[in-house]
């Protein structure tokens, strides 16, 4: 006797009609007017619901008169048909540029086969994949993965995790100077910036140490047995791009051995092949107890972080019935687009040879510059960076200027720190069409993260400008930047 055939009955019966909508509707704005809006009601609208204050800085620096239409490659595309070409990178987020088209058409197929997002209840093949490749893109036995949606959470996972495997008598964590590991309220406490600090109450157990200084973190393991982590950016990002010498790491690695201190590599920003390694770390032949990811990471599509770490560490933290929802996904990790996004991502990053580019055009960009700070020794203090991370440090703005002005100036020059890096951020955007960026604590810092994708074209038009505008002289930079507050 054949069994009816019920899956087919059922899925023939109409859903019910929903009733007409009673609640009534705010004075909403539509896709396609949020869209057509206007440079002028995006400043009000910015102004008046999301941060009035920042808008001060956007006006310094000329931002405030763009409405970005779309974005492709290395260049936005304002509202007059400007292509400005992005040095910037999102802080590191835009590793394939703008709009890749391997990554829409994912994201379109994703959507038009209407596949699962949200899968709470259930295993994501697409988490599971993506938990898979990050594993085989990590050195050593850093195979265990958590997935969020932004550098500060995959942070907070990270710290969260080691300080348990670490153990409560061993509760404290190391972080550096002028560190940076986000703004939210648990890695708060390891970020060395007074400004994001605020007035908000910090836990306690954590110890401030110089950057790249070994014999501080010997002194510090040797004479405090309560140690358990210690928290590094690999390459210093808010700080001035910082790097720590290759002895450095190994050194690290040795001591956290010999004192059995978990080790953490924060490498949201300087990770994921932007310092010509996939991991900036792994230029020193080392590899931490856990690291984080983030920025570029979603394919700047998505919005995704992740840490992994090593198994026997996330094991003995999280690795029993009774301690595994400690600290599981949250609802928003792990959803299916944006894994689908990573997964291309990572595949793209590879088959394109981003990482070995970020090497290749990351040598040829400090080469430029390096030949620009010879041109300009009174200007520009120093380059540094490695791959596709570099910083350009100007002089305190006293320094250069005529000798006969040092003296007057030299008072002011705490004060003044940052306005020449404004000066020339906004010049470089106003007249030459190029986005670049700057660092949270030595403001002096032009920060450079452009996506992986950049070519020495690119390079040369950014130095070309660069070495046009300082070629106006201090003193009519200064006069050109007021004239372009006044307009």
């Amino acid at each position: 006797m054949t069994k009816p055939d019920h899956t087919t009955a059922r899925d023939t019966v109409s859903a019910p009609a929903l009733s007409p909508a009673t609640t009534a509707k705010p004075d909403l704005i539509s896709v396609e007017q949020a869209k057509a809006m206007d440079v002028a009601r995006m400043t009000d609208l910015f102004k008046v619901h999301l941060n009035p204050g920042q808008l001060h800085f956007m006006k310094l620096l000329g931002f405030h008169k763009i409405k970005v239409e779309r974005a492709e490659g290395m260049f936005y595309i304002d509202q007059n048909g400007r292509k400005i070409l992005d040095l910037f990178g999102g802080f590191g987020s835009l590793a394939f540029g703008h709009n890749h088209p391997r990554l829409l058409e994912a994201r379109k197929k994703f959507q038009e086969e209407k596949r699962q997002e949200i899968a709470i209840a259930f295993m994501s093949q697409y988490a599971a994949a993506l938990a898979h490749n990050l594993a085989k893109c990590s050195p050593g036995d850093l195979d265990m993965v958590f997935l969020g949606s932004s550098g500060s959470e995959a942070m907070e996972a990270a710290v969260k995790l080691a300080e348990r495997a670490a153990g409560p008598k061993r509760p404290k964590i190391v972080y550096a100077e002028n560190s940076f590991h986000g703004k939210t309220k648990g890695v708060l406490a390891i970020t060395d910036g007074s400004l994001y600090r605020a007035d908000f109450k910090m836990a306690d157990n954590v110890v401030r140490i110089p950057f790249a200084d070994i014999e501080a973190v010997e002194r510090t393991f040797r004479s405090d047995p309560e140690v358990g982590v210690i928290v590094l950016e690999t390459i210093q990002g808010g700080g001035g791009i910082i790097q720590a010498p290759a002895e450095y790491w190994q050194k690290l690695r040795a001591l956290c051995d010999q004192y059995g201190v978990l080790w953490i590599a924060d490498e949201v920003q300087c990770g994921y092949g932007r310092s010509g390694r996939f991991y900036a770390f792994e230029h020193y032949g080392v590899v931490p107890d856990v690291t984080a990811l983030a920025k570029s990471l979603g394919g700047g599509k998505a919005a995704v972080g992740a840490m992994i770490a090593r198994r026997e560490v996330y094991m003995k933290t999280y690795g029993t019935p009774k301690t595994a929802m400690i600290h599981a996904m949250a609802t928003f990790g792990g959803m299916g687009e944006a894994c689908v996004t990573s997964i291309e991502a990572l595949n793209v990053l590879y088959d394109e040879g981003l990482i070995d580019n970020a090497a290749v055009t990351g040598d040829y960009l400090l080469q430029r510059l390096q030949a620009l700070k010879e041109k300009y020794p009174k200007i520009i203090k120093d380059v540094r960076g490695k791959g596709l991370m570099v910083g350009l440090e100007f002089h305190d703005f006293s320094q250069t200027l005529p000798m006969v002005l040092r003296p007057v100036v030299s008072v002011l020059d705490d004060k003044l720190k940052g306005s020449l890096s404004g000066f020339v951020g906004a010049l470089l955007l106003r007249d030459y069409d190029v986005l670049v960026a700057f660092t949270e604590y030595n403001r002096n810092v032009i920060r450079l993260e452009p996506p992986l994708i950049c070519q020495r074209e690119h390079v040369d038009r950014f130095v070309e400008a660069l070495d046009s505008l300082l070629s106006r002289g201090i003193v009519s930079i200064v006069k050109d930047f007021v004239k372009s507050q006044v307009r």
